[in-house]
């Protein structure tokens, strides 16, 4: 596979949701003790654009931040690592943000959201002129984070989706469950069949799929635990996926399991063109920071498919880059291109 030595001029990525501070304090009050707590600047997308900035890949990031001090450092920050921050808009009063003590991760009871009145939670329709965010685009990225927050976010996602399916750009999604974000009165299965009508690659797993799409999820395979089980609903799941929305080419799917007490087992899985491909199996005994793996993966995936890599080079390299984010502090991978390719020959060799 090529690297980042590759013409990218043709490639502008559009990474959209909202960016979350994250505090991160040790538990047992020794935050309280201290006076200090990490903070992060993160957020599922701008993870994703993060990792495509580093891969030196053209990116843009839109998002909603208030007109204040902190919004001005934030944007110099993300602006020095190689971001195009021209998608950012600005109104509302305040940045979202959650606190996750260390060791935990998002799907753990422990994370704590403070998004409420965010200025990304008002975002609504015709708040933002989508043509000028997307202009010049030929990639856009969105997840089902997004979605989660009230149904207006969810109506503006749709404006955005439309915007940019009139604008013929290729449209991503991940489906990223958050079961704490879902509190509006309606069900991910209301809201996001409408949504990844307009995508062209779906990425998440066969839990998430069913939650989200609504996808058939045979709860035996669970029971059996195999790796071969696993892959073979895979693809089941993946067809469904294009059978349910015709405009979708490419489906991704992740398998992180708990393993060696504190340790992951993880592979990954892509459908295009009617065949499975399957990253190698990465397994460690220690990991330093979960947070972030997948959207790693992410981009790994959209780095791929945007360069045209075949696709046993781009699964490879997705999982690579996701497993090597198990063992980064912090929301978004520094990992190089060539860090990746290294970690990749460790395990095939």
């Amino acid at each position: 596979m090529s690297t980042s030595q590759e013409n990218h001029s043709a490639t502008l990525i559009c990474c959209f949701g909202e960016l979350l501070l994250r505090f991160s304090p040790q538990l047992n009050g020794e935050w309280i003790k201290t006076s200090q707590m990490p903070v992060f600047v993160g957020g599922a997308e701008l993870n994703v654009a993060n990792a495509l900035a580093n891969w030196h890949i053209p990116v843009r990031y839109s998002t909603v931040l208030p007109e204040n001090q902190l919004s001005t450092e934030i944007k110099t920050y993300l602006e020095n690592k190689g971001i195009d921050t021209t998608g950012i808009r600005h109104f509302g009063n305040r940045i979202g943000g959650y606190y996750l003590p260390q060791g935990a991760d998002l799907k753990n009871e422990g994370v704590i959201y403070d998004r409420a009145f965010s200025s990304f939670s008002e975002l609504a329709v015709s708040k933002v002129n989508w043509d000028e965010v997307l202009e010049g685009c030929s990639w856009f990225h969105f997840s089902a984070i997004s979605p989660a927050l009230n149904q207006e976010v969810a109506d503006a996602c749709q404006e955005a989706l439309e915007a940019a399916s009139r604008k013929g750009l290729t449209i991503s999604v991940d489906l990223n469950y958050r079961a704490k974000l879902w509190k509006y009165g309606k069900n991910p299965v209301e809201i996001m069949p409408a949504l990844a009508q307009y995508c062209d690659v779906i990425m998440g797993n066969i839990w998430a799929a069913n939650t989200l799409l609504g996808i058939p999820l045979d709860k035996t395979v669970e029971q059996a635990h195999s790796r071969e089980r696993y892959l073979a609903h895979s693809i089941d799941t993946a067809q469904a996926i294009q059978a349910a929305y015709p405009k979708c080419k490419s489906v991704a799917h992740t398998f992180r399991f708990d393993a060696f007490d504190a340790g992951i087992q993880y592979y990954t899985t892509l459908y295009k063109d009617g065949q499975q491909y399957v990253s190698p199996e990465f397994k460690t005994v220690k990991v330093v920071d979960k947070v972030g793996s997948g959207d790693c993966f992410m981009g790994g995936l959209i780095y791929g498919l945007s360069q045209n890599h075949t696709p046993q080079d781009l699964i490879d390299f997705a999982a690579a880059a996701a497993f090597g984010k198990l063992q980064e502090y912090g929301d978004a991978t520094q990992q190089t291109v060539e860090d990746i390719h290294h970690t990749l020959q460790g395990i095939l060799s």
